[in-house]
């Protein structure tokens, strides 16, 4: 199986047997443009070639051939997403990412605009007359600058060339998902002719489309006048019709091998396969650039009010009636992680990421010292996005270690604080957080994750949890695996981090002075 992941710094592709066993593997660098402030896109024929090479490399890293590959499947990141004419190939813009921020003005207009106001009020008053999940989660509606829906209305309102060409009905909009499939599937557009398809986990968070009624919402037409004939199809997760791999996409060498396709999914989902969080109230928390914490509530898809939000985590058909099964989550993000860690070795706090955890442990506290890691604003449950990012409580006492001890505790705050609103959200009470990205490397994190929350923190031997989630999910698709028990053989726990309880109170009292430097730095921009 060859698992593709595509996310926001770094693609790369796996060859694996059928036993999880990595044979083979190639990885290649996301180049992430920053063309104004705020602004972070990635040129997307820059991006095909890299695709292009690291399938190509990892099957010759596993010393195969393509014909011997049984099938690919695909794990991308999300909300990602650009406008093109697909038939002559003219894009109206690059990728705009899932971290940009040019929209920020207009999310904050409507927002404290009437028409939503409005829309939020009418909505609670019918949740109260219905009890309807649905209607509680539509009172308290908001646009996001993570998801698709600002970011698209900008480039609606201010790039002429996507305005002529949604005028003549030639612009059509693709995630990341939908465009790799079509470029792989169209052998780089060989084939024209091919229907415009996206997983249902990519769609679920773009902010254009409705959990509850698993379809795009009609607000988006209604409410910000976007026509969703330019949205792709939404396909479940085990869609059987995703076709082959179009050997002109990758040149001679392939000659006319085709490889079946078996599985698209976002990376978020990937993730959670990957962790095997299969039951309802298993949590995992992803450390990557941003960190992801996603709780899976089964088949129940639920309204939260904290800023958390409800997800399609994954979609199955199963029988002879091809009925739908449908498992829900809730996600709730801060999406600066990892680039707290990479600006803070920009500043030269350090030579390596890896030599944080040990720089941490030097010390036996911060100092007194805290970060606030806000470069895009507080996520949940704070939501303030013009909050300022900076160090407080410095004095000439202050280390290098200080700061760098400051930095990852700040990281791990932010997801307390998602842990604590999930359980709020859910009534329930969490035992067990399985991390993975590169992060979860850090022990210092993890044992501080499991000392300020109280619960055990659970990591594999393989972290690359969105490679392995593709490959189960391809597995199962392909029929090379029957049932879910099958792979949880294949999840190896490298350490589980228990939490040290004499620490616990000591550690909740240094968190309590980092909220009151939320007070501090919120609202700045």
């Amino acid at each position: 199986i060859a698992a593709l992941d595509v996310g926001t710094t770094y693609l790369r592709c796996y060859v694996l047997d059928e036993r999880c066993v990595v044979k083979g593997s190639a990885a290649d660098t996301v180049e992430l443009l920053n063309p104004q402030p705020g602004y972070f896109e990635i040129e997307p024929e820059g991006l095909w070639r890299k695709i292009v090479k690291v399938i190509t490399e990892s099957i010759r890293d596993a010393k195969l051939t393509p014909a011997h590959i049984t099938c690919l499947t695909i794990s991308t990141q999300r909300c990602t997403f650009l406008t093109w004419n697909h038939r002559t190939k003219e894009y109206y813009h690059n990728f705009i990412t899932w971290k940009d921020l040019r929209a920020d003005d207009l999310v904050q207009q409507w927002n404290a605009s009437c028409s939503l106001r409005a829309m939020n009020g009418v909505s609670y008053a019918l949740y109260l007359l219905t009890r309807n999940a649905r209607f509680l989660a539509g009172s308290v509606l908001k646009l996001m600058n993570g998801q698709v829906t600002p970011r698209l209305l900008y480039e609606m309102a201010n790039n002429k060339r996507l305005q002529q060409a949604l005028q003549q009905k030639q612009a059509r909009l693709e995630l990341l998902d939908s465009w790799i499939l079509y470029k792989l599937r169209s052998g780089n557009g060989v084939e024209m002719n091919l229907e415009h398809i996206t997983d249902i986990t990519s769609a679920t968070a773009t902010g254009l489309y409705d959990p509850f009624t698993l379809s795009w919402s009609a607000i988006g037409r209604v409410l910000f006048g976007i026509d969703l004939s330019i949205m792709p199809r939404v396909v479940d997760n085990s869609y059987q019709n995703f076709g082959t791999v179009h050997p002109a996409a990758f040149g001679p060498d392939w000659g006319d091998t085709k490889i079946p396709i078996a599985a698209s999914l976002s990376d978020q989902t990937a993730a959670i396969w990957g962790s095997q969080c299969f039951s309802t109230g298993d949590v995992k928390v992803t450390m990557g650039t941003g960190a992801f914490l996603n709780m899976v509530t089964g088949v129940e898809c639920k309204a939260v009010i904290s800023g958390m939000y409800p997800l399609v985590a994954w979609q199955l058909k199963h029988g002879k009636q091809q009925q739908n099964d449908t498992i829900y989550c809730i996600e709730g993000a801060a999406h600066d992680f990892g680039t707290v860690v990479s600006w803070a070795q920009s500043c030269e706090l350090f030579d390596d990421p890896a030599e944080t955890s040990d720089i941490a442990t030097s010390v036996p506290d911060s100092n007194d010292v805290y970060f606030m890691p806000a470069f895009s604003g507080l996520g949940p449950p704070v939501n303030d996005y013009r909050a300022a990012s900076g160090f407080i409580g410095m004095t000439p006492s202050t280390t290098k270690a200080h700061m760098v001890r400051a930095l990852l505790e700040s990281i791990v705050f932010r997801v307390v604080q998602l842990i604590e609103s999930a359980e709020q959200e859910t009534h329930q009470k969490l035992k067990v957080i399985k991390v993975d990205g590169g992060v979860s490397r850090n022990d210092f994190v993890c044992q501080f994750l499991a000392d300020a929350s109280g619960l055990c923190v659970e990591r594999a031997e393989c972290v690359e949890s969105s490679i392995m989630g593709a490959t189960y999910l391809a597995g199962v698709n392909h029929g090379i695996w029957q049932t879910l028990e099958e792979l949880k053989s294949f999840r190896k726990v490298e350490r589980i981090f228990e939490p040290q309880t004499q620490l616990h109170k000591i550690i909740a009292n240094r968190m309590l002075k980092w909220n009151k430097a939320i007070e501090r730095f919120s609202g700045w921009y």
